[in-house]
């Protein structure tokens, strides 16, 4: 984001965090300073310092902080010289660093607050008293410039809001976050694990967590099928000879893991399926009367994120993306992005999420292929939004030099905003390729190709639905869907003949023969969060019936076992997702 575009809020919040820069310097004296931006929910800044920071120094912090805020201290520009700003960052080695990133002829600017001055170009409000609530938050490692050759900075996280009413909210939302951590609820329900032994951002998938990702597949794959796609399986490795025509060698090879040897030849794992699609489309003469060709694939590939990082589900090493291409003509492309955008919008409200916004992002100062292709290409991004009544931004000039995009965020239960669908157009691969179709005037023309992945990758999804329910799926997702509690030893066998009758209907159900009191059982069954219980004693047993528990809302009196399964296969058509989820 450019300095001048910056909201009322960001000033605010790149203000604060130079307050708080302020603090550390006035309470530890030598101080290294860093960078100190705005974030899209608040600010950091880097230090290097010899004391460690814990949590126990942010209410010192905060309270220095609040001296010079109620200081009304103003935020005064100063240009200067370059010689004249290497004087003032004098004994500050990373802000001389930065002082030479400066290109030369580009003003240098400072910004003071009483005795504190920073390398900055700004903006910032008028006065430290223009600050209003704010918190610190959390500290962190942090590389200087994000390399992990360089030295480890502390991280000093904060919000601040305009007003105090919005920071409770922030900070109750914080609170609530915490609770449904993916991470957290991963391991009290036992979906999933990364081992050290095997390596970190390697993800294993447990039984329950398996059996979710394997109902999210079946049914990513069905509507795949219903919506003219064909789904495709590709290698896991390629020779380097593929990488290179693709330009992942040139531009990914940091992203991507050293190769293999194979009789001779390098052999590199994939980061990426597109080439092997690309290759599929290139295994035969096309013609125009075969396009559109719509082909998906639960891919699986492998990208070096860096230790620092990786982070649960959300940032791993090796991740399933639930990849699409679209290799059409010039004149199908409009119909077929409003189709994309269709589809991904009644997936994300399929799985509960109703508030949808599209980013749409238009070609940068370089770029390949001719602007009119640009031109008809954003055009029709844009139109198919619209046609599906979305809300969107336009980030103009924000596209990838090969092509313009859409990137759609969704907002979660405590209305968090991810970023998880994206749509792209490439102008590139198909000249690096030399894709080609025969038109119907029979000569050769350039098929139009666009990248669409839904969910990005199985994993991150998966993290973000966790984060959505908190861990509590609704019946048509959960692993476990009944549980059946008998009360004591005796209605042990009629407990087992009501679980094969569920299972015989395809209901995910198990049983709790265990010792203990039916209290216990029912707390066990919460905590697992499983939708529904089945509580069965004698009268139950004598009457061939069940007694219903609803995990939320608590007993529903008894039925027939037929009566039940017929009411929980309707709701697990009927997909439905209403969360009422409070995490415990």
């Amino acid at each position: 984001m450019k300095n001048e575009q910056m909201t009322d809020l960001e000033k605010m919040r790149h203000s604060a965090a130079h307050v708080m820069a302020a603090a550390v310097c006035r309470l530890f004296g030598d101080v290294q300073l860093d960078i100190g931006p705005s974030t899209d929910d608040g600010f950091y800044y880097d230090f290097e310092l010899e004391a460690r920071l814990t949590p126990e120094d942010f209410e010192r912090i905060e309270a220095e902080m609040q001296k010079i805020v109620a200081e009304d201290l103003p935020f005064d520009c100063l240009t200067v010289s370059r010689d004249e700003a290497k004087e003032l960052l004098k004994g500050q080695k990373y802000k001389l660093e930065r002082l030479a990133d400066v290109p030369e002829g580009d003003a240098i600017t400072f910004y003071t607050c009483g005795e504190f001055m920073d390398l900055c170009r700004g903006p910032h409000v008028e006065s430290t008293g223009k600050i209003k609530a704010f918190k610190l938050l959390n500290v962190a490692g942090s590389y200087y410039r994000g390399h992990e050759t360089n030295p480890m900075l502390q991280r000093l996280y904060g919000t601040a809001f305009t007003n105090p009413k919005d920071l409770r909210m922030y900070l109750l939302q914080v609170e609530e976050a915490k609770k449904r951590d993916h991470r957290r609820l991963a391991k009290e329900l036992d979906l999933f694990s990364i081992s050290d032994k095997v390596g970190p951002g390697l993800v294993h998938w447990h039984p329950k967590g398996a059996r979710i990702r394997s109902i999210i597949e079946d049914f990513w794959k069905r509507e795949h099928f219903k919506n003219g796609y064909e789904l495709l399986y590709t290698p896991h490795v390629g020779k380097s000879n593929l990488w290179e025509t693709s330009g992942h060698l040139d531009f990914y090879k940091e992203g991507m893991y050293a190769p293999m040897d194979i009789d001779g030849q390098e052999y590199f794992i994939k980061p990426m399926n597109c080439p092997f699609h690309i290759e599929i489309y290139k295994s035969g003469l096309r013609s125009y009367r075969e396009l559109p060709l719509r082909w998906a694939e639960l891919g699986t590939v492998y990208r070096y994120e860096k230790a620092g990082t990786l982070h649960g589900l959300f940032r791993v090493r090796g991740f399933t993306q639930d990849d699409a291409h679209i290799f059409c003509t010039q004149e199908q492309i409009e119909g077929e992005v409003k189709e994309v955008i269709r589809f991904c919008n009644f997936i994300w409200k399929t799985f509960g999420f109703t508030e949808v916004k599209a980013y749409l992002s238009t070609r940068p100062e370089k770029a390949v292929g001719e602007p009119a292709l640009w031109d008809k290409a954003t055009k029709s991004l844009e139109a198919a939004i619209i046609a599906e009544g979305l809300p969107y931004e336009t980030d103009e000039g924000g596209g990838a030099f090969y092509g313009p995009k859409i990137d759609l965020k969704v907002k979660d239960a405590i209305g968090r905003e991810w970023q998880t669908s994206t749509i792209q157009f490439d102008f590139n691969l198909p000249e690096r390729f030399d894709l080609k179709y025969i038109g119907n005037d029979g000569e050769a023309h350039r098929p139009y190709m666009v990248h669409r992945a839904l969910f990005g990758s199985i994993e991150r999804f998966f993290g973000i639905l966790t984060e959505h329910y908190a861990g509590g799926f609704p019946v048509w997702l959960a692993p476990e869907q009944v549980r059946v509690l008998p009360l004591s030893d005796d209605q042990e066998q009629y407990a087992d003949e009501v679980l094969q009758t569920l299972r015989r209907a395809e209901i995910r159900a198990t049983v709790d023969k265990r010792q203990g009191k039916l209290n216990g059982k029912v707390k066990n069954a919460q905590l697992d969060k499983v939708p529904y219980m089945l509580i069965i004693g004698g009268q139950e047993q004598e009457n061939k019936q069940v007694a219903v528990r609803h995990r939320l809302a608590g007993m529903k009196g008894a039925c027939s076992l037929e009566e039940f399964m017929a009411q929980l296969k309707e709701e697990e058509l009927a997909k439905t997702t209403v969360n009422m989820e409070v995490a415990d």
